[in-house]
């Protein structure tokens, strides 16, 4: 049986207000509620609210919530399918090589050659198979520095599926803690860093930014890798500079190729300096030095 989609779409401001009065008036219910933008800096944001149940009753019963809200967008409704999300997403998906490094499914083991550092990544509910234009560049960018610096202690923040963990601690066998904001996209990580066999180097952990005591005991890092989105970056740089060692890299993606200048120019204010930037399928990533 699939789900049914309602949703509202408004700018930020009244889409933060619907969204607040939805997760208050369904919270006893357990209904999945969202907030996200569609398209980045669009100002435009999605209020989504998911049921397996009466569509109908629902739908009435959010319009009955939203009665104060003036003028209220259109409540729309679609029908999601009930796919296996995981199997779907394999169908066509090849494995990506960059460097030394090959991300593949479990479905391409046969196409490792010799000198390959092999990650098996299969796509699941986590970003970051190796397929978006991010990771790659990502992994060029790590795969450069790894030839000639050589990092006593990393950090991949936003670790995602943990492909970019997962990627430094096989090729420097050093270190690394992988953390982000979202436990299933931990969970999947940790499952990522077993398949690889690499649970003795790399630290999991939900958190969100530097907020967890965790960075207090693993400090510094002589790299840290960031594949996250601009906005969230620029308002990180400080506590970057903190974490990182003098003379350490700093691999940022997630970044739009017009954000570009902003983010350097974040940075640059806590002392970092460019070093490059490689582009990819519309996306940056900058590797900096402080």
């Amino acid at each position: 049986m699939g789900q049914t989609r309602l949703f509202l779409t408004a700018p930020r401001e009244q889409a933060e207000s619907i969204f607040s009065i939805l997760d208050a008036h369904f919270e006893d219910d357990g209904l999945p509620i969202s907030i996200f933008e569609p398209e980045e800096d669009s100002g435009i944001f999605q209020i989504s609210i998911y049921t397996e149940d009466d569509a109908d009753s629902l739908e009435q019963r959010v319009l009955e919530s939203l009665a104060d809200v003036s003028p209220l967008p259109p409540l729309e409704r679609e029908d999601v399918p009930e796919i296996d999300w995981v199997s779907h997403s394999l169908e066509g998906l090849r494995p990506v090589r960059v460097g030394r490094f090959l991300v593949h499914g479990s479905h391409d083991r046969h196409l490792q050659r010799i000198g390959d550092i092999a990650i098996e990544i299969d796509a699941g509910l986590a970003f970051g198979t190796g397929h978006h234009g991010t990771t790659a560049g990502c992994l060029s960018a790590l795969a450069d520095i790894l030839k000639s610096e050589q990092p006593r202690n990393a950090l991949d923040l936003g670790t995602g599926s943990a492909v970019l963990a997962i990627a430094i601690a096989r090729s420097a066998r050093i270190p690394v803690l992988a953390t982000d904001i979202d436990p299933v996209a931990t969970e999947v990580a940790r499952s990522n860093v077993r398949l690889n066999g690499v649970t003795g180097l790399v630290d999991t952990h939900t958190a969100s930014g530097f907020h967890h005591s965790v960075f207090a005991r693993k400090k510094p890092f002589d790299l840290i890798v960031a594949n996250i989105l601009a906005r969230p970056l620029m308002a990180l740089a400080p506590a970057m500079a903190q974490h990182l060692t003098p003379g350490g890299s700093l691999v940022l993606s997630g970044i739009l190729e017009r954000q570009r200048r902003a983010v350097v120019a974040a940075y640059g204010g806590q002392g970092f300096r460019h070093v490059r930037t490689q582009a990819r399928e519309g996306w940056v990533t900058i590797h900096m030095k402080r």
